[in-house]
């Protein structure tokens, strides 16, 4: 047993409460729960200062002097000991690395405890964690790009997605489309259905495209009917003339405009001067009445007028782009909105929760209004310079940071900083536009926003209870099941003559046989009418009709689920999460459990033992 120690752990902490943004230094004995404070300058402006001193006790490792770790991941900005600051034993490490860690641990997580930080493995089960489906180190990233609508900032569904859906309704009118009597209902639709232009239906798929649950027009289809129209039909995204994925909560108000427009075509109301209209031509004309209401301006310049009506307001979120700047990570804003819309959105998101008179631009290495994703990852367009505060513009060739640009490439951003690929962290809401397409064309590490996970992490606990009785009803109908195809083996086996695959099913009289099939017949009967109604009901927490966001049926993940783990790296439920973390933060991918993981059988039994 190695000898008790003392060990001084530094740790640099920025104390946000109220309007303090004073940052404090705790010194922390691992043996003991003592703590001392004092005020100190940036930890950051000390680590360079001493990185940059000759003899100095630290170093960063540089862009051109990284390797990769044993999980594959870049080391640059990892921060390493001088190789001459002395052995483990002068710095008080001696014994052990298992009985050193363990203590040393222990001695973190009460540190953390005491200022009020979660610790990674506690951040994983809340609602405002960060979860990793790909292992990444913040510390290599040196440019951290962000998108702007339900990213830096979040609108409120039912007002923004509402006044969408009305002006979509009053261009539909104009157009001549039957559209008295309806109203938005945000109920209808969830993030992750898929559109079926063909039949006028909405439906949610499974991660192998398999369709679980649909709607026709607004009227939820049964699983018979589900099973007769699709069959073994899979939804495949790359049909884009047949398949429109709801990617985005955007897609909210179309989704919900276009679900009601089919109950009026079905009921044979829509005028027959508008041409023979099928579900996909229908589906064309309320995409055109909603791309109207987005380009004549309206909606904007309302949202505008009134942002506080719209927008809900993160005091946390300016605080975690100001940690990451003073990392020294260059961050950018990439944006489809106009410059005006976009300055007046972030300077009332913004201004007010930073200190010191910053105002958000003095956040931003760079910044791109008009930027025409997903088209910016993917081609060059023409790049202008936005050179004064009306929104002005001139042609320009060449981005340099600090800049403030409207429409250019990914590829000028890269050429600019001079950086690449995986040195980049792109954050987003679209899974399409922002997370998919910056990462298969430049290999950018991505970052979803997605913040109906809060709901849904909130919705999961409410539902425990409920998912676990229904858990043991299927496994009490498996167990009863596995009996009676024994006993309907036995009794086949009989009727040709031969043994049964026991001794004991051997031995049992076709009375005796017949009667044990039938008991446990019954049994399952009445279980599967339990139990079918109780699938219907998982999830309605989260919504009625389409139960979770990530989960298509009891076991499986969704569509969407399957998405996000394909191309996002990270996601979370919005981006002020960051703060919880650190710039520092290395992101471990979880476990990902297997079929045939023996070890999870003996562990679940070792766990019932216990």
């Amino acid at each position: 047993m190695a000898a008790s120690t003392t060990t001084t752990i530094c740790v640099n902490v920025t104390l946000r409460r109220k309007k303090s943004l004073t940052p404090r230094y705790f010194s922390f004995c691992g043996n003991t729960n003592v703590f001392t404070t004092r005020h100190m300058v940036n930890l950051n402006t000390v680590l360079r200062c001493v990185a940059s001193s000759e003899g100095g006790v630290f170093s960063v490792t540089s862009p051109s002097q990284f390797d990769v770790d044993y999980l594959g991941q870049s080391t640059k900005g990892d921060l390493n000991l001088n190789p001459n600051l002395g052995t483990d034993e002068e710095a008080g490490l001696q014994g052990p690395i298992e009985e050193v860690a363990r203590m040393e641990a222990q001695g973190a997580e009460n540190l953390l405890n005491h200022l009020g930080i979660l610790d990674p493995l506690s951040a994983r089960h809340s609602p405002h964690g960060i979860f990793c489906t790909r292992t990444l180190n913040l510390r290599s990233i040196s440019a951290i790009g962000y998108d702007m609508d339900y990213t830096l900032m979040h609108y409120n569904v039912m007002a923004w997605e509402g006044r969408a859906y009305d002006y979509c309704m009053d261009n539909l009118k104009n157009m001549g489309f039957p559209v008295d009597g309806l109203a938005f209902d945000p109920e209808l639709v969830i993030r992750g259905l898929v559109i079926d232009k063909e039949k006028g239906n909405l439906v949610k798929a499974d991660r192998f495209g398999y369709i679980k649950r649909a709607m026709h027009g607004t009227r939820m289809l049964s699983t018979r009917e589900v099973s007769e129209m699709y069959g073994r039909e899979l939804v495949d995204l790359r049909k884009e003339s047949r398949w429109e994925f709801l990617n985005t909560l955007f897609s909210v108000s179309e989704a919900v405009a276009y679900m009601q427009m089919v109950d009026r075509l079905d009921e044979g109301v829509i005028a027959e001067d508008l041409g023979p209209l099928e579900y996909k031509g229908l589906y064309k004309a309320v995409g055109k009445a909603l791309f109207r209401a987005h380009v004549e301006g309206q909606l904007k310049s309302e949202i505008m007028s009134n942002p506080e009506l719209f927008v809900e307001p993160d005091p946390d979120l300016p605080l975690a782009l100001l940690d990451q700047k003073e990392a020294g990570k260059r961050l950018l804003l990439i944006t489809n909105s106009d410059y005006h819309y976009t300055d007046k959105m972030m300077q009332h998101s913004f201004n007010r929760f930073l200190p010191n008179n910053m105002i958000w631009r003095d956040l931003f290495d760079m910044v791109i209004v008009s930027a025409r994703k997903p088209e910016f990852f993917q081609m060059s367009h023409p790049m202008y310079e936005v050179v004064t505060g009306e929104g002005l513009m001139r042609p320009c060739f060449k981005a340099y940071p600090g800049g403030l640009y409207s429409g250019g490439s990914a590829q000028m951003v890269e050429n600019s900083l001079g950086i690449h690929g995986d040195e980049i962290l792109y954050v987003g809401d679209h899974i399409y536009t922002d997370v998919s397409q910056s990462k298969v064309h430049l290999r950018w590490r991505t970052a979803l926003i997605c913040r109906e996970l809060e709901q849904e992490y909130s919705a999961l606990i409410h539902n425990e209870s409920h998912r676990a009785k229904l858990v043991e009803l299927i496994n009490q109908k498996e167990v009863v099941g596995d009996l009676f195809n024994q006993l309907r083996l036995a009794l086949q086996r009989r009727t040709k003559g031969r043994p049964a695959q026991t001794l004991a099913a051997t031995r049992m009289d076709d009375k005796e046989l017949t009667e044990s099939i039938q008991k446990l017949l019954i049994v399952m009967q009445r279980l599967d009418e339990k139990i079918a109604p109780m699938l219907e009901e998982d999830g309605e927490h989260f919504n009625k009709r389409w139960g979770f966001l990530s989960r298509a049926g009891l076991w499986d993940k969704s569509h969407l689920m399957r998405q996000i783990e394909k191309y996002a790296d990270i996601y979370t439920s919005r981006v002020s999460n960051f703060l919880h973390y650190t710039p520092f933060m290395y992101f471990h991918a979880q476990e990902q459990s297997l079929a045939h993981d023996s070890y999870s059988f003996h562990r679940l039994g070792d766990d019932k033992n216990g």
